[in-house]
């Protein structure tokens, strides 16, 4: 198998998984090409180690530190695309996984289809050796085409509702955007040979520290640069529509399930969309991490008054999972300190996340006459976020046209509009809702003049 995105991630998650099915079954088929994208670093790391990394839990109930051998292969993909096509092509190759952040899909806000204008898309269309995820996997698929690989699944990983069927979109809207010759017999391929099942991950997995290392270093008695450090949980829901062989998952606890969807709405409303906002408000009060934001106790309380009364009357549950026990669980796993999660790590690249994990439940309360008061929160704390943050540290890919839209003078009474007015987050509906910016205008007002102090009186008292 293939997969897009070497990251921490895909490191303790869906390397581990592959491995467990490997030791649970006895099998030694499967092996992991892992490519990553932006940077070059983890292959650089890999290489040496013939792929081997360790993975070290934290948190109650972790396991020992271990050493991960499901890697097999690591490349660069920004330097060696012409590879990632092959190996995707490649006869052995049955599926291909992605972690590549909602960014790396290259998606056009406007139409939820891909963004065919983006200039790397572009020359991978024109025939360049393809850079994004989209045109490795689609080059890779035409080349399997031609000769005869057989047929390929592709399973996206990555925190997006609908995450296969949007990247079964984005793969035809590339095939579609080639020249007719290309694009016909490659879209007749597709339609017999390729399936794109849905899935939902969860694992914490916090960017590894110097700290980190030496703690590896220390107990392995060798020197891992390639080292993860993650919580001791992990979840993989995946819906069983493969074309080819896969491993066997289901033998490493994940599961197998025809309702992907709820899994994926109660991830990303619930735990996600908590995530995000104790981000927010950490990062307004000077809170470095996810775990010091539970720990205030109007932060904690925030969280789950919008998962009570915002989120969970919006959602219908998967069954077998409780929503109020799930609830619980995700500010039990925020408050692990041993996991050092930052705030400005899990606020990167709001522009993309807002809309996913709290617009859908702020859009269905307001459709149903209920005030989504604390869910607003959490967009008024990342619209601060993004007017008082200088703009060459603003990690986010709208960072040049989210700043272009902000005033001069930076109040509630003019950011608000101002980030409203962003129709690549903000419908039109969503903007003119009177309801809407009247909550988003008090709290950021509170944020921003009174502080913690005004958050925890208004939090605990409004």
């Amino acid at each position: 198998m293939v997969h897009l995105g070497l990251g921490a991630f895909a490191r303790a998650h869906t390397a581990v998984f592959t491995e467990n099915a490997m030791l649970a079954t006895g099998s030694q088929d499967w092996g992991i090409v892992g490519v990553t994208q932006r940077s070059d670093t983890v292959a650089r790391q890999l290489a040496p180690q013939d792929g081997l990394f360790t993975v070290t839990e934290r948190g109650s109930g972790a396991a020992p530190l271990r050493v991960v051998s499901s890697v097999v292969e690591a490349i660069s993909g920004r330097d060696h695309p012409e590879t990632v096509v092959n190996r995707i092509a490649a006869a052995t190759t049955h599926v291909v996984t992605l972690t590549v952040t909602e960014k790396g899909y290259r998606i056009d806000p406007h139409t939820g289809s891909l963004n065919i204008g983006d200039p790397q898309v572009q020359a991978d269309l024109a025939g360049h050796p393809p850079q994004t995820a989209i045109g490795q996997i689609t080059r890779g698929i035409q080349q399997r085409a031609r000769t005869g690989a057989g047929p390929l699944t592709v399973v996206s990983c990555d925190n997006l509702p609908g995450n296969g069927e949007l990247t079964e979109t984005l793969v035809r809207a590339f095939a579609t955007a080639l020249p007719s010759a290309e694009a016909r017999p490659l879209l007749a391929w597709l339609d017999a040979n390729v399936t794109f099942p849905s899935t939902m991950v969860d694992r914490m997995v916090p960017a590894t520290t110097d700290g980190d290392l030496a703690v590896v270093e220390h107990e392995l008695g060798l020197r891992d640069d390639a080292a993860v450090v993650a919580e001791p949980f992990m979840q993989w829901v995946i819906e069983d529509n493969f074309a080819a062989d896969r491993p066997a998952w289901e033998e490493a606890g994940a599961l197998f399930s025809t309702d992907v969807a709820a899994w994926e709405a109660a991830k990303l409303r619930l735990l996600n969309a908590s995530h995000s906002m104790l981000a927010y408000l950490g990062l307004a009060t000077g809170k470095e991490t996810i775990s010091d934001a539970v720990g205030e106790d109007a932060f904690r309380t925030a969280c789950s008054l919008m998962l009570a009364h915002d989120a969970l009357p919006t959602i219908s549950l998967p069954g077998g999972l409780d929503g109020a026990s799930y609830c619980a669980q995700i500010m039990e796993r925020f408050a692990n300190p041993a996991l050092g999660h930052t705030t400005a790590k899990v606020g990167s690249d709001g522009s993309q996340k807002v809309g996913l994990r709290l617009l859908t439940t702020i859009r269905a309360n307001l459709d149903a006459g209920r005030e989504p008061k604390r869910a607003a929160l959490a967009v008024a704390a990342w619209m601060h976020h993004v007017a008082t943050t200088p703009a060459a540290r603003l990690n986010d890919p709208l960072a040049a046209e989210l700043q272009s839209a902000l005033p001069a003078e930076r109040t509630a009474a003019t950011v608000v509009p101002a980030m409203l007015g962003v129709r690549s987050i903000f419908d039109a509906g969503l903007a003119a809702n009177t309801t809407f910016a009247g909550l988003l205008v008090h709290w950021y007002r509170i944020i921003d003049t009174d502080g913690l102090d005004g958050l925890r009186k208004e939090i605990t008292h409004g």
